[in-house]
């Protein structure tokens, strides 16, 4: 990747998407400290569980309710602290807001067990640089990871169609000028099947010869 960011300078892409093969604490640290990825989508190998000593998490990092490990707690978002610090809130399942007489929306905890005397409940304070690999820049586990992550699946798809169009993949060949010569004229028929979708107005068949001759 250091050697294509070297060569495409104007090229800065603010998300990364992987598959599990790269969790690795370095990957983490390089790719958003390095490279300056905004956010990193990259499961989690689960024979290396994140952990945690100060309070219990579920397996997508998230922290629980003291009184129920099985009852994730709710996030409020990310913000930055006092010293400048990105920060994720997290606050009681059981919170929800409520106008009060004044007019104003107020927290309100409706456990039959609190486990503090706030009003306002239990709140947790995550800041993701210390543990990059549980917070790469986003949460797991929610609408927006899985929402995002899909878009994997597309353009692995997408690659595969192009090795297997232009001859790159399953080669029975590794003589360099047979290898050349095929590249080229799988182009030539990639733009030939374009040309004949176009002209007889049936552009789904645009990315394969097969269908449009069938």
């Amino acid at each position: 990747m250091d050697d294509f960011f070297q060569k495409h300078p104007l090229i800065n892409p603010d998300v990364f998407l992987g598959d599990s093969a790269f969790d690795t604490i370095n990957n983490y640290q390089y790719l958003l400290k390095e490279l300056h990825f905004n956010r990193v989508y990259i499961p989690l190998n689960r024979r290396s569980d994140i952990k945690n000593n100060t309070y219990t998490i579920n397996e997508d990092g998230i922290p629980c309710c003291p009184n129920d490990p099985n009852l994730p707690m709710k996030s409020e978002g990310k913000d930055s602290s006092r010293k400048g610090f990105t920060r994720y809130k997290f606050i009681c399942p059981k919170v929800t807001w409520k106008k009060g007489a004044d007019g104003k929306h107020r927290r309100s905890c409706s456990c039959e067990k609190p486990c503090t005397d706030s009003p306002s409940s239990r709140m947790i304070y995550i800041y993701p640089e210390k543990d990059l690999r549980a917070y790469p820049g986003t949460l797991r586990g929610t609408d927006e990871w899985n929402d995002t992550y899909k878009i994997r699946s597309v353009v692995e798809k997408s690659i595969n169609h192009f090795k297997d169009s232009y001859c790159l993949a399953g080669r029975r060949t590794q003589n360099e000028k047979a290898l050349h010569a095929d590249l080229l004229l799988s182009g030539i028929a990639q733009l030939l099947t374009v040309v004949l979708a176009d002209k007889i107005n049936q552009h789904k068949y645009i990315r394969s010869i097969k269908p449009l001759i069938a």
